[in-house]
């Protein structure tokens, strides 16, 4: 059969149809991803029906003999492009790789496939407390709260002598210890739960406890220490016995930890014994005035090879007591005026037992990089997203009870759209940080130690706790800028900047972590091909680079189909009102993945430097993880109607902020020869058919903010776990009885309202003056007439602020100052 019957075999009359069959073919198989041998049929059925010549198909048959072939392949077209690769792909060193290998790829890998598993993230496990744990929040929790007052923290700059024995006795030291050595034996879940409330009551005390369960001897001796140093030390440490620091940071080696300089000398003593010789100058190190054991983090080196290992060891982890001779405490930093210990700490010539000092013993010399990046994979999902979920949760009640409770021109603030539109962004915040801070912990509680999420929950918590503490002081106003026992806020902003700067400073946790680590540990191919050539494993390579060349052509088809079709193709695990958002994820996350590609194509190994670049990428990342955590929580919370609103809110500021990151990739990505396509095509394209082009409605924050000021139960179940007291002479408990009280009373406020405006009694600007005529005219009961009297006094009360004499303002005399009221 000639190439004329061919072609007319497989066309014929029908020619219409079977370029129309190619094209939806072409786009299934792309769309989908299929094997190279299913693109090399369908492009030589193409080949015969466009009626090529014969010479071609001889050319196209030896090319498919060579792509199909993975030997033949691998000799003849990837060892050519290995080399290639050698001088394109980024160099990483011990440390970097340390880093990436530490943890595991979780729901981020999902998101950088450009085909999410939707199935899979909706069966991913959602805590929930144990009645053990529901206890401890509910007695020990509440009563270490009832301990605190933060004003009087403030004043005298100490946690009082109660705090510290109740911290003791109920082993708020040990939650990350387990049960066998007298620790509490909590789940993650837990833990960030107590933290949450104890935030939500005071500052410093969070830090106390939350550092001790964070990074530092209990967690690394958990995971890593012998057996006799897990008997020694971690029931002391459960019960409060011995006081931990973790001594990392330097004044060379911040966010940069793996450039320390602190040493440490290994030396056999007249004894026999193994030592080390100890120098280290370390600051900001929580709890180290008042610690007894210093966990240190040094360079060891071994320069007789008593071990065996060669010279230099590496990072190393170690326990040092504080009593040892040449070890300096006592110094304190000032935080932004937050009393909690925060310290510099120096050791000249300490010498400790190596065997006894370092974690994990002889065997774990030179390990401590590694320990140090799994124990802060982990950690980071805990400890600042609780606090800051407990800071945004706390101005959520706050907010909403002052804009219920403050009036302006005879109405509650709260219905003015000036206070609104901050007041709903706090609220929305308020159910999207919760869901991210309980998917999380889900997976952290499982046993997965995703390091690139928890950096994403550690940014994203702290940089939105932010946002949302100067939202709530513009709508404090006076009240939030003057100090006292009466403000509650004034604590979460002067602390917010702590926050964002401690465990890996923002700006480096966004443009080197989160997308820097992610892109080579989370995309499917590249770490590997980065380790292939690294090793020289053409085989290996191979088999990288080709899936990863399939993955881009699946990428590039499922782009341009979800974007055509503004996400209609996307998969939804789900039906009703929220199917849409999890279709433009699926466009979302296909969009990102082959602009990865095309970023890391372009920019090789300059990828790195181009942080402003890396920091759009970790934006689109983290809002694709948030959007995910929010969906994921309605469905976990069983599908709750009145909690649909937030929902939207979430997923509209999600996608905008998505839109807003690609569009500056687009305008500022550098592709060679292709630059003007994204910045003028694909940027025009993309601004024009936008994820979420309608954005938050005023509609919509009105209901979110009518829900959390008008459904009392809407409003206790969305900031659920905090610490608020009963008692009315606090000013949490003066709020919340106000709050209660005119919410009570507002029925019938507004029949003395309706009166007045149908001229039944005389109109008047303040409500007392009107009642007593309401009451003569029978428009109120007695019992109404008493409950309006009641809300107009604790208004009026409630809205107070601080004031002091001279003498307490100069000299902070907690016990003679706030005794008057302005």
């Amino acid at each position: 059969m000639g190439m004329e019957q061919l072609h007319g075999y497989f066309v014929g009359a029908n020619e219409p149809y079977f370029w129309l069959g190619t094209i939806l073919i072409l786009f299934f198989i792309g769309y989908k991803g299929a094997p190279f041998i299913l693109w090399t049929l369908l492009f030589g059925a193409g080949l015969v029906g466009f009626g090529a010549p014969e010479w071609s198909l001889i050319a196209f048959a030896a090319i498919a003999v060579i792509g199909n072939i993975k030997p033949i392949r691998a000799i003849l077209l990837s060892s050519f492009v290995m080399k290639i690769m050698k001088g394109i792909l980024p160099q990483i060193s011990e440390t970097e790789r340390t880093a990436l290998e530490a943890g595991v790829v979780w729901i981020e890998g999902e998101l950088f496939s450009g085909k999410p598993d939707f199935d899979r993230i909706m069966n991913e496990s959602y805590p929930n407390l144990t009645p053990e744990e529901q206890r401890f929040l509910d007695g020990p929790v509440e009563d270490l709260c009832k301990t605190l007052d933060e004003w009087d923290i403030h004043r005298k700059r100490e946690l009082p002598k109660e705090f510290w024995d109740v911290v003791k006795k109920e082993k708020f030291l040990g939650m990350i210890i387990p049960k066998e050595y007298n620790g509490l034996g909590f789940s993650m879940l837990a833990q960030s739960s107590v933290l949450q409330k104890l935030a939500s009551r005071s500052v410093p005390a969070c830090v106390t406890v939350m550092v001790p369960n964070s990074l530092g001897p209990a967690e690394l001796l958990n995971h890593y220490g012998t057996d006799a140093q897990k008997k020694k030390y971690l029931s002391r440490l459960a019960i409060g016995e011995e006081i931990p620091c973790f001594a990392l940071t330097e004044p060379g080696a911040g966010s940069d930890a793996g450039a320390i300089t602190s040493s440490g000398e290994l030396f056999k003593g007249d004894d026999g014994k193994i030592y080390i010789k100890l120098n280290w100058n370390k600051r900001w190190i929580t709890l180290a005035a008042i610690s007894t054991i210093i966990g240190l983090a040094f360079k060891l080196r071994d320069p007789k090879n008593l071990l065996g290992k060669g010279e230099d060891l590496g990072i190393t982890c170690a326990l040092v007591p504080a009593k040892t001779p040449g070890v300096v405490l006592g110094m304190r930093h000032d935080p932004m005026g937050i009393p909690f210990y925060n310290c510099p700490t120096q050791g000249k010539d300490v010498v400790v037992v190596a065997e006894d000092a370092i974690i994990g013993g002889l065997e774990g010399a030179g390990k401590g990089w590694g320990m140090l990046m799994e124990s802060l994979g982990a950690g980071r999902g805990v400890s600042l997203p609780a606090q800051s979920a407990g800071g945004i949760k706390l101005a959520a009640r706050v907010t909403t009870a002052h804009s219920t409770i403050r009036k302006q021109f005879g109405v509650s603030i709260g219905l003015f759209e000036g206070v609104e539109e901050p007041l709903s962004r706090i609220c929305g915040y308020n159910y999207m940080m919760e869901a991210m801070r309980c998917f999380t912990l889900g997976a952290l509680d499982g046993g997965t130690k995703p390091p690139v999420i928890t950096a994403i929950a550690k940014h994203y918590s702290t940089e939105i706790g932010r946002k949302v503490v100067n939202d709530a002081m513009d709508i404090m106003g006076g009240a939030g800028i003057s100090q006292g026992p009466r403000n509650l806020i004034s604590g979460l902003y002067m602390s917010t900047p702590i926050g964002i700067t401690v465990e890996g400073a923002n700006i480096l946790t966004r443009t080197l972590m989160i997308f820097g680590q992610g892109a080579l540990r989370a995309h499917p191919y590249a770490f590997k091909e980065v380790e292939t050539v690294e090793k020289g494993d053409l085989k290996g390579f191979d088999a990288a680079f080709w899936g990863h060349i399939g993955h881009i052509v699946r990428n590039v088809f499922r782009s341009f189909l979800l974007s055509s079709s503004r996400g209609m193709f996307g998969y939804s695990p789900v039906r009703g009102r929220t199917a849409t958002y999890w279709r433009r994820l699926s466009w979302a996350s296909a969009s990102f993945a082959i602009l990865t590609d095309i970023a890391m194509g372009s920019l090789g190994g300059k990828l790195k430097q181009k942080e402003k670049i890396t920091g759009r990428f970790a934006d689109i990342l983290a809002w694709m993880y948030i959007s995910t955590a929010t969906l994921r929580r309605w469905e976990a919370d069983g599908r709750r109607e009145e909690d649909l609103p937030f929902v939207h809110w979430s997923l509209r500021v999600a996608f905008g902020e998505m839109d807003r990151a690609f569009d500056g990739i687009f305008l500022n990505l550098q592709v060679p020869g292709l630059t003007w396509f994204f910045r003028i095509v694909l940027r025009s394209w993309s601004s024009a058919n936008a994820f979420m082009s309608r954005g938050v409605s005023d509609n919509l924050s009105h209901r979110i903010c009518q829900d959390m000021l008008n459904n009392p139960e809407q409003r206790d179940r969305l900031t659920t776990g905090l610490y608020i007291p009963k008692d009315p002479e606090e000013q949490m408990g003066r709020l919340e009885r106000a709050y209660k009280i005119i919410k009570t009373a507002e029925v019938s406020e507004k029949k003395v309202r309706q009166a007045m405006r149908a001229k039944q009694i005389p109109k008047v600007k303040k409500i007392l003056e009107a009642i007593d005529g309401a009451l003569e005219k029978n428009i109120i009961d007695k019992a109404e007439y008493d409950n309006l009297k009641m809300a107009e006094e604790v208004r009026n009360d409630a809205i107070q602020v601080d004031a002091f004499t001279q003498d307490e303002y100069l000299h902070h005399t907690q016990n003679k100052a706030l005794k008057r009221i302005s």
